[in-house]
This record gives structure tokens, C-alpha cells and sequence, in this order.
């Protein structure tokens, strides 16, 4: 159990995802002037915290095992498809809500009464924007966490 607790590259992917989850929650409040506190759960969003982690595990991953290990180029390959899937398929299931939302709302303008569906959630995925800067803080938060430990 004890490695478990010492393992830098897991626990520097994790702490690179919650902070990047807390800049989502930060940066919310400097464009909204308000606090939506549901940010710390959310997926999608400025910076992405699924690109923070994996850059971070994929670099971790590099300064310990090398650059040119085996284990590295899974953690590569991993981090691109997660990547390619924030920006891909999570990106238009999120453009997709947002379509069906408004059909929605423009059925209920019609139809005063009756079920009153629940909006879909459309923040879901990333734009390219959104994961560079969130494997941009991954890799920079990985190369922080190893040279200070």
C-alpha cells in the first residue's frame, strides 16, 4: 500500500486534474462574475482536465521510465486518444445537447403543458483550444512536480 502513496506519476496526473478542474471553476467566475460550484464535476470547459492528466501521466511517465520506453509510448497513445476524444465525439455529443435543447424549448413555447424534459448537458467535451492548454498545464505541472520532488 505504501507504493501506492508514493507513486509521483500517478499522483501528479490526479493533482494535475483537480487543478485543472479548479481553474475551470476560477475562470468561470472571471467571465460569469458568479460562482457555479457544479464546475468542480463537470466535464468540458476551459482548461481540460482529462488532457491535464494524461499529458501529466505521459510525462511522468518519460522522466521515469525514459522517452524511449515502451511504457512511455503507451502513455502517449493514450493521451492522444483521449485527446482526439475530447475534441472529437465528447465535442459533438455536447453539440448535439445543445441542438436538442433548443428543439425543446421551442416544442414547450408551443405546448405550454405537459412533461417538462430536463434540459441535456451540453458542456461535454473540448475545443482544440480547450486541450492544448489543458495538456499544455499537464506536461508544465509534471516537470514542476518532479524537479521540486
Amino acid at each position: 500500500m505504501a507504493e501506492l502513496f508514493s507513486n509521483q506519476v500517478l499522483w501528479t496526473a490526479i493533482l494535475a486534474s483537480v487543478v485543472a478542474q479548479m481553474l475551470k471553476l476560477f475562470i468561470y467566475y472571471m467571465v460569469e462574475r458568479r460562482w457555479e460550484w457544479e464546475r468542480l464535476a463537470e466535464t468540458g470547459g476551459m482548461p481540460s482536465s482529462h488532457s491535464a492528466t494524461v499529458a501529466a501521466l505521459a510525462t511522468g511517465v518519460g522522466i521515469t521510465e525514459g522517452w524511449d520506453s515502451a511504457f512511455f509510448a503507451i502513455a502517449v497513445v493514450l493521451a492522444i486518444i483521449v485527446m482526439y476524444d475530447a475534441t472529437g465525439i465528447r465535442r459533438a455529443a455536447g453539440l448535439h445537447a445543445q441542438r436538442l435543447n433548443d428543439l425543446i424549448e421551442e416544442f414547450r413555447a408551443l405546448v405550454q403543458q405537459g412533461p417538462q424534459p430536463e434540459p441535456l448537458k451540453e458542456l461535454l467535451g473540448h475545443t482544440y483550444l480547450e486541450v492544448a492548454v489543458g495538456a499544455t498545464l499537464g506536461i508544465l505541472f509534471a516537470l514542476l512536480s518532479f524537479a521540486l520532488f
